[in-house]
Order: structure tokens, then C-alpha cells, then sequence
């Protein structure tokens, strides 16, 4: 049985509410900027802190890039 064009719009809307939950679901939160967003991502991780102690000695010339 070939579905009527009711059952085809009907069925579009569904996917369009659906489509539009989903991406009200996975937009960004953009009550805060984004570096606030992320801010202590890197919180305790040893390889992060390493590589700002790496780059604050290029920085200042005691290590050659």
C-alpha cells in the first residue's frame, strides 16, 4: 500500500520536531563564552602541565624550540 501524501507530510513533520530537538540538545551553551566553557579541561593532567612548563622556557630563552 502506497502511504498518502497526509501520512508523508505527518511523517516530515515528526522528523523536523525530532531533527529540531536534536539540535537544541547539542547546541552550544551560549550563556557563557567558550573559553569558560572549557576552562579546567586540562585540570591535574601531568602531559598538559608539561607542556606549558616547556613553553614558559621557550618563552624566556632557557630552551630552544
Amino acid at each position: 500500500m502506497r502511504p498518502t501524501m497526509q501520512d508523508v507530510e505527518k511523517r516530515l513533520r515528526k522528523v523536523e520536531n525530532d531533527l529540531a530537538e536534536l539540535k537544541a540538545a547539542l547546541a552550544p551553551d551560549t550563556k557563557q563564552p567558550w573559553y569558560r566553557q572549557i576552562a579546567g579541561t586540562f585540570a591535574n593532567d601531568p602531559v598538559y602541565r608539561e607542556i606549558v612548563r616547556l613553553g614558559r622556557l621557550i618563552r624566556q630563552g632557557k630552551l630552544k624550540s
